[in-house]
């Protein structure tokens, strides 16, 4: 089993001149104790649950774009990135390029939006619901086809591309995540066009355990095998012992879980890597071997 870091507060001592010199100091102790991969939030204002709006924000591909030149391992995916903020062939090539100079260690993370808020304070159009899940499939077909080299022209209901040309093509075939856990859509999207879902383990494990039991019947409708979804979840790390930790861990791991992503509780201080480092160590051998989506390209 895996650790990955997502970060989503940026409210840190120095204001916008300290964000930086933190950045980097967290991103090179996670790399250095094994973390695997880079989550950050796809969001232009802070999220409620977390603070005001006006507190900092930082765009997430940008962000990653500066983590991949100053590690060498994570990967780095956004979680995920709202179908409404970009056109479907730039972004497409942003995760492409991202991928490229980094080594193929780039994902594409995306759902159907939620925070009509920023979006609408940045005149972003914001449809219904309804129309964001269509959105969301045709992206995705668009998406997995410009990974592949296809310059078929695609016609859909919402998007248009001539010639969907990517090039160059990325260095492996860019993994695809789909977040959230709505049963009846999102994870059926999973099944049928994902390699990765991502359910938040605030839920629960018996909430999780359904959820995962609802996208293997999704995979049977469609006729895709189970075990070739990655399966992710976003949580927080919390302040357990390190025997807590793994106890939980291992919980997930025996749920089907492949990579927890982790909020960390005090990502300035030196002890949670201390923490994170034994965890990291003693939950490896767990679960089953690793995807080949979230190994680095030989």
């Amino acid at each position: 089993m895996l650790i990955g870091l997502h970060v989503a507060d940026f409210s840190w001592p120095g204001g916008p001149a300290g964000i930086a010199p933190v950045m980097e100091r967290i991103v090179s102790r996670s790399e250095e104790i094994g973390v695997h991969s880079f989550w950050p939030m796809d969001h232009f204002f802070q999220i409620s649950f977390i603070g005001p709006p006006e507190e900092p924000m930082l765009e997430a591909y940008a962000q990653m774009a500066w983590v991949a030149g100053r590690t060498r391992r994570m990967q780095l995916g956004g979680l995920v990135t709202g179908v409404v903020y970009r056109h479907p062939g730039v972004l497409v090539k942003e995760v492409t390029t991202l991928d490229v100079l980094s080594g193929g260690r780039a994902w594409l993370g995306i759902g159907a939006a939620w925070n009509e808020e920023e979006a609408r304070g940045l005149g972003i159009p914001f449809p219904g619901l309804a129309e964001r899940f269509e959105r969301l499939e045709e992206v995705l077909v668009i998406a997995r086809r410009m990974f592949d080299g296809d310059e078929t022209p695609f016609e859909g209901r919402h998007y248009r591309l001539e010639r969907p040309l990517s090039s160059p093509a990325p260095v492996r075939r860019v993994p695809i995540l789909v977040g959230g856990s709505g049963e009846k859509r999102t994870l059926r999207l999973v099944a049928e066009h994902a390699d990765a879902c991502n359910l938040f383990d605030t839920l629960g494990l018996d909430v999780l355990r359904h959820k995962l039991e609802v996208l293997r019947g999704h995979c049977e409708d469609v006729g895709r095998p189970y075990d070739e979804i990655v399966r992710t979840t976003l949580g927080p790390l919390g302040s357990p012992s390190v025997a807590e930790a793994v106890d939980r861990f291992g919980t997930l791991a025996e749920l089907g879980v492949d990579l927890a992503m982790l909020d960390l509780p005090d990502p300035l201080g030196d002890s949670v890597y201390e923490l994170l480092a034994d965890v990291i160590a003693q939950i490896a051998p767990l679960g089953r071997p690793v995807p080949e989506a979230l190994q680095l390209p030989v």
